[in-house]
């Protein structure tokens, strides 16, 4: 699937010529009992990539051809983050998770579908997401939810003796990367890939010369969101500016 140019210099001022939706009331996808809301950039707009970078530095996340930001009545739980990819260093654990990982092969590969890699989705997703919607995800879906239309992406191949063992879904965004989804062989979960996953990717945007590693949303006290504020420093954007995360945390 071919890509747009990635935009040396994104105009901010794209962002806000964009329209912008707010979505129907649903159910949240962290914590189910609350009723969530979204403010969603047009989807159909031909300048979404070019958008999309400032819409990175503004808090906004995409999946599949959708560039969005929570947006709840009474919550400001999700926080989106970034790793300052040159101040980065691994703690003792990210350390040993290398170590213990010093026979995975990583490859930056151009973003496409193929059986193995579809076959990998769907384990991982039986596996982690049972009963949640996604567990009987196939090709549209993949497509979708992690390919799409309009950005420029790159998937990190993760190996062991040559068998796929994890994909991490990169999109590419002027002078940062963004994570957009990372699965592994559920098989292999005492080797900590998604750690791993990370920590090539930081390694990939240093090799770069980008500035940022765009994590998503961190949410306090939230058993799957919480793991971000591992990798230091983290940066979190307050809905005016991106500020340490130790003034986050209490």
């Amino acid at each position: 699937m071919p890509h747009p140019p990635r935009s040396s210099t994104p105009d901010p001022a794209v962002v806000t010529e964009l329209r912008l939706f707010h979505s129907g009331a649903h159910a949240c996808g962290y914590w189910p009992e609350r009723i969530a809301r979204d403010l969603v950039l047009d989807p159909y707009d031909s300048r979404l990539a070019l958008a999309y970078p400032q819409a990175l530095r503004w808090g906004f996340r995409r999946s599949g051809d959708l560039v969005y930001r929570p947006q709840c009545a009474g919550c400001r739980a999700c926080v989106a983050v970034r790793i300052p990819v040159a101040a980065f260093a691994p703690n003792r654990s990210q350390r040993r998770t290398l170590a213990r990982n010093a026979d995975i092969e990583a490859r930056v590969l151009p973003v496409e579908r193929n059986d193995e890699r579809l076959a990998l989705y769907r384990r991982y997703l039986r596996s982690r997401h049972a009963g949640g919607g996604m567990d009987d995800h196939g090709a549209p879906e993949f497509d979708q939810f992690l390919i799409g239309r309009w950005n420029e992406g790159r998937l990190l191949e993760l190996r062991l003796q040559g068998r796929l063992v994890a994909v991490a879904v990169t999109d590419l965004a002027d002078d940062a990367l963004s994570a957009v989804y990372t699965f592994f062989d559920p098989d292999e979960s005492t080797r900590g890939l998604g750690t791993l996953a990370i920590l090539q990717q930081i390694a990939w945007a240093r090799r770069e010369g980008r500035a940022h590693l765009y994590l998503g949303y961190w949410i306090e006290g939230h058993r799957k969101m919480d793991y971000k504020r591992n990798f230091q420093p983290l940066e979190g954007f307050d809905g005016r500016q991106w500020r340490p995360m130790t003034e986050w945390v209490r």
